[in-house]
This record gives C-alpha cells, sequence and structure tokens, in this order.
C-alpha cells in the first residue's frame, strides 16, 4: 500500500518532463521537417552559403519570412526592406508570445527569454491546446520538448536541404517554391473557415500588393501591403474577437 502511494506521489523529473513535451511536438516536427528542406534547397540555390542559410533558420525562425526574404533577395530587393518586411511578418510572434507566457508566470523569467525564441504559428497552437490538458502550472520542461524539439527540427532540415541542394535537379527544387504557397494556405484557410472576414483582409492584402508593385519595387509593396493589410484586419476582425 505504501509503495502505491509513493509511486502516485511520483514526482516528474526534468528529462520525464522534456520528453513529454517533445512527443507533443512529434506533429509539428513531421510537418517542419519537408518545408525546411525545402528552404535549405531553395536558400543554396539562390546563392545563400551553408553557414548564413543554417544563421537565418538559427536567428529569424518563421519560415513564411524566410521563404519571403528569399524571394526578395532573388529579384535584387536592398537589405531594409527585407529587414521590414520580416519585422513586419513576424509582429505577430510578439503578441503570441505575451498570450502563452501570460499564463506561464511561474516559469523563471530566464526560461521564459529562451522558450520566447521558439514561438512560432505550429509551437503556439501546439502550446495553446494542450494548456488545459498540462495543468495551471506545467513545468518548464515539458515546454523545452515542444519548442527545442520543433527548432532542432528545422535546423536539421535545412541543414539537409543546403547538403542536397545543389544535387536537386533544378526543375525539383523549383517545385519546392510551393512549399511556400502550402504553408500559407495551410495556416489560411482553416482561419478563413472559422472567420471568412479573414478571407477578405487575405485578398484585399494580396490586391494592394499588386497595386503598390506596379509603381514601387516589390519589396516596399510587399512591405506595404502587409502594414495596410494588417492594420485593416485589426478592424475588420475586431467584432470577431468579442
Amino acid at each position: 500500500m505504501e509503495e502505491k502511494h509513493l509511486h502516485e506521489m511520483h514526482t516528474p523529473t526534468f528529462t520525464e518532463d522534456y520528453w513529454q513535451g517533445l512527443k507533443m511536438a512529434v506533429p509539428v516536427m513531421l510537418g517542419y521537417l519537408p518545408i525546411a528542406i525545402s528552404f535549405g534547397v531553395l536558400a543554396i540555390q539562390t546563392g545563400i552559403p551553408l553557414f548564413h542559410s543554417l544563421l537565418m533558420s538559427f536567428f529569424v525562425y518563421a519560415g513564411a519570412s524566410q521563404f519571403m526574404a528569399l524571394n526578395m533577395l532573388a529579384i535584387g530587393t536592398v537589405g531594409l526592406e527585407i529587414v521590414l518586411a520580416t519585422f513586419i511578418l513576424n509582429l505577430r510572434h510578439f503578441v503570441m508570445s505575451i498570450s502563452l507566457f501570460s499564463h506561464l508566470q511561474h516559469i523563471p523569467i530566464r526560461w521564459q527569454t529562451l522558450l520566447a525564441h521558439g514561438v512560432t504559428d505550429e509551437s503556439f497552437a501546439l502550446a495553446s491546446l494542450k494548456r488545459k490538458s498540462l495543468g495551471s502550472t506545467p513545468s518548464t520542461a515539458i515546454y523545452t520538448g515542444m519548442f527545442s524539439g520543433a527548432f532542432g527540427t528545422w535546423l536539421i532540415g535545412t541543414l539537409i536541404g543546403v547538403l542536397v541542394g545543389n544535387i536537386v535537379p533544378e526543375a525539383l527544387s523549383a517545385s519546392m517554391g510551393i512549399a511556400l504557397y502550402a504553408l500559407f494556405i495551410g495556416l489560411l484557410v482553416p482561419a478563413i473557415r472559422k472567420y471568412w472576414k479573414i478571407g477578405v483582409v487575405a485578398s484585399a492584402s494580396a490586391s494592394l500588393c499588386v497595386l503598390f508593385s506596379l509603381f514601387l519595387s516589390e519589396g516596399w509593396a510587399i512591405v506595404l501591403a502587409t502594414v495596410i493589410g494588417s492594420l485593416t484586419g485589426v478592424f475588420v476582425l475586431e467584432e470577431e474577437d468579442e
């Protein structure tokens, strides 16, 4: 009887919780691997060296922004436009981090700082879905497992893509660009099915980008369309948030 009681009182170790979080992240990891490989292939064929491709995945760690940057580099966009476009596109991570860590105040600040780098659309969605099942005070190790698994897979996929990029046939590598559109569609369609107004905002932003590209560089067209589309979304989607 005492042994059973002791077993029930067992407190999971950091390693046990870490593996639990890592197992939760497997669906995200499986989704990240082919997209990261595609990025690595396209990066090396765009002329970005191996080391810099890995640095981009390490520091930026945002699929949509990284693919967008490759496209902007390919069309000769200057650095400032790429930085601004990436900053604006990734502002949502700032909002997601605030939302996530407002429920994780028990986690030390130094760990929150590290974990914040692992916040992406998919990891945020995973953490939000698991919030109730993990209880009110989930361990730091569980979130470390979730986020490091996804982050590590993204880096490994990038490395694989860069290493095989020069031997992949040009026709195949060109088709890998569809990964960007698949990524956007995968995020956009479920949101539109839930809130149709999101589709209106997305369509308006795309139309603005086409319009601006008629008299501006493609880089600035993307930046302006993103800013105006985001501001429009604040007002159009306000009613949905109530």
